[in-house]
C-alpha cells in the first residue's frame, strides 16, 4: 500500500490531509483532524473513522455500516496510524461480527480479552497492501534444481514494472522500486556507475556497451532482480536483490533456501541525505520480506572498512556476523531477521534517529 499522507504522528495536533495509494483499492484520500479520519477512494467509496488517544493506544471507531467492498479504506487508515510510531497500539471498536471475522482470518487484527487489537507486526506482512502483483498463495511453488554445485529452489518468474511502493511520511514522497528496463534505464545506470563515489565501491565504471551488457545479463539472471528506486517520479538509485544461495556470498555461511541479499548505489546527490537512507533501506527490506513469505533472513556484505555504511546497517537492525574474504574485498557478513524487522517495527524509522548519509552498500 503506497501511503501518501501528511499524518506524521497522532501525538501531533491540528488537521492533516493527504493521499494514500492502496494495493487494495487504488487511490485513497485521507483527511484527519478533530479526532476523525475521513477516507475515500477514487470511485467514490467513503468512510469516517473516529480516533481517540487513550494513553499509548489509539481507539479507532469503525462505522457500523462499513461495507465489505470498502475494506481497503480501513486498511488505509491502519497504515496511516502505524507508519511512523513504533510503540502505538490500535484498538478497533464498533466492528460488526462478519468484518471482525475477516480481520482476524487475514491477520489484520486479533481478539484480546474481548477487544479487537491491530497487531502491526502482522498487518505489515500483508504483501497485497504494498506489492501490486502479490501472489495470493504467498510464494512460488517449491521445486529444487541445481545451478552448478548449488542446490536451490527454482526461482519465480521476475515481475515487471512497479514491484513495491510506499509513502514515506517524513519525506512526503512515495518511494517505489521499479524493475529495470535495460533500454530505458541504460543512460541513468551508465552515468551512476561512472560517478567516482560509486565506482570506487562498485568498480563497474566503463563505456555504454559494457553497461548495456551488465543490465541485460542481470535482467535474465534468475537469481538477481535489478531495480531502479524512485521518489515520486524521480529516479535516484540502482538496487539489486539477489538470492543468497546462488550468489557469491552463499559459500561463506550456511545459506537457507530463501535468504536474500542486496546491493545499492545511490546515484543522485540530492538523495544521499540522512533522511533518505531511513526511507529506502527499511522499504527495501520490507519489499524483500513481502516478496516471498518464506524469506526469514536478509544478508549483506559491506566492505569491512566502510565504517559509515556499517553504522547505518547497525542502526537499521542488522547484526554483525563475521568477516570474510571475497576476491575483490574484505567483507563483513551482516544479517537482518524477519522476526526482528516486524516485531520491532523497523519500517517505522523515527525521524530524529535517522541514520547519516551513505552512498552505497
Amino acid at each position: 500500500m503506497n501511503a501518501k499522507t501528511q499524518l506524521m504522528s497522532w501525538r501531533e495536533q491540528g488537521p492533516r490531509t493527504g493521499i494514500t495509494k492502496a494495493g487494495l483499492g487504488g487511490r485513497i484520500s485521507v483527511t484527519s483532524g478533530d479526532g476523525t479520519m475521513e477516507v475515500c477512494d477514487d470511485v467514490g467509496l467513503r468512510s469516517h473513522f473516529g480516533v481517540i488517544r487513550d494513553g499509548d493506544a489509539l481507539r479507532v471507531r469503525v462505522p457500523p455500516d462499513l461495507r465489505s467492498d470498502a475494506y481497503h479504506l480501513l486498511c488505509g487508515a491502519i497504515e496511516v496510524l502505524t507508519a511512523v510510531d513504533r510503540a502505538v497500539r490500535v484498538r478497533l471498536e464498533g466492528v460488526d461480527r462478519e468484518l471482525a471475522g475477516r480481520l482476524h482470518r487475514e491477520g489484520i487484527a486479533m481478539h484480546q480479552g474481548g477487544i479487537l487489537i491491530v497487531e502491526p507486526a502482522q498487518f505489515w506482512q500483508q504483501p497485497r497492501l504494498w506489492l501490486p502483483h502479490a501472489e495470493s498463495h504467498g510464494g512460488h511453488p517449491q521445486l529444487h534444481v541445481m545451478s552448478g554445485d548449488r542446490r536451490h529452489p527454482r526461482r519465480a518468474p521476475k515481475p515487471g514494472g512497479i514491484c513495491y511502493a510506499r509513502y514515506i511520511p517524513w519525506l512526503d514522497r512515495v518511494l517505489s522500486f521499479v524493475v529495470v528496463d535495460p533500454e530505458r534505464d541504460l543512460p541513468l545506470y551508465h552515468r551512476w556507475m561512472n560517478d567516482p563515489r560509486i565506482e570506487i565501491i562498485w568498480g563497474d565504471g566503463g563505456d555504454l556497451q559494457r553497461h548495456r551488457r551488465d543490465l541485460e545479463e542481470r535482467t535474465v539472471d534468475p537469481h538477481v532482480l535489478p531495480l531502479i528506486g524512485y521518489a515520486d517520479d524521480a529516479p535516484f538509485g540502482y538496487f539489486e536483490v539477489y538470492w543468497a544461495k546462488e550468489n557469491r556470498i552463499g559459500p561463506h555461511y550456511r545459506a537457507d533456501d530463501y535468504d536474500r541479499g542486496w546491493h545499492v548505489a545511490i546515484g543522485e546527490e540530492a538523495y544521499r541525505g540522512r533522511a533518505w537512507i531511513t526511507a529506502w533501506l527499511p522499504s527495501l527490506m520490507h519489499f524483500i520480506f513481502l516478496d516471498d513469505i518464506r524469506t526469514q533472513r536478509i544478508v549483506g556484505e559491506p566492505k569491512a572498512s566502510h565504517s559509515q555504511q556499517i553504522r547505518n546497517l547497525d542502526r537499521a537492525g542488522f547484526a554483525k556476523i563475521k568477516h570474510f574474504d571475497l576476491p575483490h574485498k574484505r567483507a563483513l557478513l551482516v544479517m537482518l531477521l524477519r522476526e526482528h524487522f516486524f516485531a520491532d517495527r523497523l519500517w517505522a524509522t523515527e525521524r530524529d534517529s535517522a541514520a547519516e548519509v551513505s552512498t552505497q552498500a
